[in-house]
């Protein structure tokens, strides 16, 4: 597509004319700029306005993948890292992982109020501003997509604390704007969950209704109405309405929303295919202007000598996800008996395999991977308290999916390619899950077309009743298919919290990989291995909520921690 303005904060790379772009990200109130400078055009507004869009940012895998890459918390990815800066190995093995007045790696309290205050004082801006110059029309359009940002804000303190404290631009003691500042306002009670989950339903629903169908293509990129919709179909599963996830899910539908022919050319930055149908909201990167580290942290051990430079590889499936792949023609990959139909484990795998993980044999830039003992991509066992990983895979995989193949400045240049943070085949996954909890054997027929259709993209065949005759067997499928169509893109943690399932597959557990022998024969020898360095994981019941800020609970008289810290 072309972008002549990438959504990926427009600012950084943008100037305003009058202050620095740096300013304007680290602003807490725009009070402290000229409001003349802020207001004097849209373009010079709208570009303040964008930066509301940061608090995505800040947890995206793709832009942030050293330290925001959730799957690895799950059963799904492994961290081949021990170190300070790669947190998950210590948050799943170690019992200091989470701590009273403390998230962790988790912790996300400070930051998410610091972007919600921000949100609130732009609201508060465009009223007084914006509207006398610009008129309420254009306000509202611009309102609605910072109320959406605040709302992804909240999205991400509920998901880890439960219920929140619900500050907003006109929730201050004296009706107007809660900045903080006001003493009268830090003092005040958590909502519950599910009043917390309504205020952030409802605020993506104000923005649904003025949100655009599209923008003007100097502004591809921005929100428009199927990206609150698809927010709305992802966030009602948190808070188990169902009927509100239906719903969502048909509005993004009828607006235009749909799969792309070629799943793997959905996360290719380069892949000649249009997807703008299944990419319901994108953060764009932008070639040696808006960057990241994605592929130095997350390509094979060979291409070290192929691009002569250091990579890390933090990031590798396990063989729990590898294992979920169907043969392309449906039926499961056993360890048991593979070689009676199959040449390699790995081969005749559906394509969702091929586009997600990089294995033994996969083409890669013009070679073979080699993950074999002593190939060239390596296998190293992982070691707890080891400062490095030696950048090999200890699973026998690496990731392919968003790894930007043909990139060969990605040194120099560093890494550019986009974050599909919203997707029309999750809008579908969780309408067929909310079809199930609302009523599976009422609505098994609407439930298994949903499922379907990310199947049926990649040419798998349909499940049907026989294969799910009731709710708990569909609900296995389901989960499955939301492993294998969304593995690295941050859902599986949070999938597995809202479940409860956390403690039955992360607690006590491990998990796995493939060791690899070549044989003096050409053959290979392949023994599945546990990869987590000889101790099982860690989840308390108690990490279904974790322990809010120690300095929140204590500043603030009303607010209360969460249980069993």
């Amino acid at each position: 597509m072309n972008k002549r303005i990438i959504l990926f904060i427009n600012v950084v790379f943008l100037s305003l004319g009058v202050f620095s772009c740096i300013d304007v990200l680290d602003l807490n109130d725009t009070r402290r700029l000229s409001d003349h400078a802020i207001w004097s055009s849209e373009t010079s507004a709208d570009m303040y306005i964008t930066a509301s869009y940061k608090t995505i940012t800040d947890v995206s895998q793709v832009f942030n993948s050293r330290n925001q890459y959730y799957d690895s918390y799950s059963d799904i990815m492994k961290s081949t890292d021990w170190i300070m800066y790669a947190p998950y190995n210590r948050a799943l093995l170690s019992v200091a992982g989470f701590s009273k007045g403390s998230a962790g790696p988790l912790e996300c309290w400070e930051e998410a109020y610091v972007r919600i205050r921000r949100a609130n004082v732009l609201l508060d801006d465009i009223t007084r501003y914006g509207v006398p110059k610009f008129g309420e029309e254009w306000c509202n359009i611009r309102r609605a997509e910072v109320r959406l940002c605040r709302a992804f804000s909240y999205y991400r303190l509920v998901r880890v604390y439960g219920g929140v404290i619900i500050r907003t631009d006109v929730s201050g003691a004296d009706g107007g704007l809660d900045d903080g500042i006001n003493k009268e306002n830090i003092h005040r009670a958590r909502a519950t969950e599910a009043e917390s989950w309504d205020f952030i339903i409802n605020e993506l629903r104000w923005a649904a209704e003025y949100l655009p169908d599209e923008w003007p293509s100097r502004w591809e990129g921005r929100a428009t109405k199927k990206t609150a919709y698809g927010f709305i179909s992802r966030m009602a599963l948190f808070a188990k309405k169902w009927d509100v996830v239906i719903e969502a899910a048909n509005k993004v539908r009828d607006l235009g929303g749909d799969l792309a022919p070629d799943y793997a050319k959905v996360f290719k930055v380069d892949g000649g295919q249009d997807n703008s149908k299944e990419l319901l909201f994108v953060l764009y990167g932008l070639s040696n202007a808006v960057t990241h580290d994605f592929d130095r942290r997350n390509r094979p051990f060979g291409d070290i000598a192929v691009y002569n430079t250091p990579l890390t590889a933090d990031h590798v499936p396990t063989a729990e996800l590898a294992d979920l792949y169907e043969f392309k023609n449906g039926t499961d990959f056993s360890w048991n008996n593979w070689n009676v139909n199959h040449p390699d484990p790995f081969t005749n795998r559906e394509p969702r395999f091929h586009a997600t993980i990089m294995y033994n044999g996969s083409d890669w830039e013009g070679r073979k991977i080699q993950t074999f003992v002593n190939g060239t991509d390596g296998f190293s066992e992982f070691q707890q308290n080891s400062s490095t990983n030696n950048s090999r895979t200890c699973t026998g995989y690496y990731l392919r999916k968003y790894v930007h193949e043909g990139h060969t400045k990605f040194v120099e240049e560093k890494s550019y390619q986009y974050d599909a943070v919203l997707r029309y085949a999750e809008v579908l996954l969780n309408k067929a899950e909310a079809y199930a909890e609302l009523d599976y054997l009422r609505y098994r027929t609407e439930a298994l077309e949903a499922l379907n259709r990310p199947r049926l993209r990649v040419g798998l065949p349909a499940k049907t009743a026989t294969h799910a005759p009731d709710k708990e067997a569909f609900m296995n499928l389901l989960r499955k298919e939301r492993c294998t169509e969304l593995a690295g893109e941050g859902f599986r943690f949070w999938d597995l919290r809202r479940w409860r399932l956390a403690e039955d597959i992360i607690h006590e557990q491990n998990v796995h990989g493939v060791r690899i022998v070549k044989n003096a024969d050409d053959t290979y020898t392949y023994t599945r291995v546990e990869c987590d360095g000889g101790t099982t994981r860690i989840f308390h019941p108690r990490y279904y909520y974790f322990s809010l800020p120690a300095s929140e609970v204590a500043n603030n008289n009303l607010c209360e921690d969460n249980p069993y810290w």
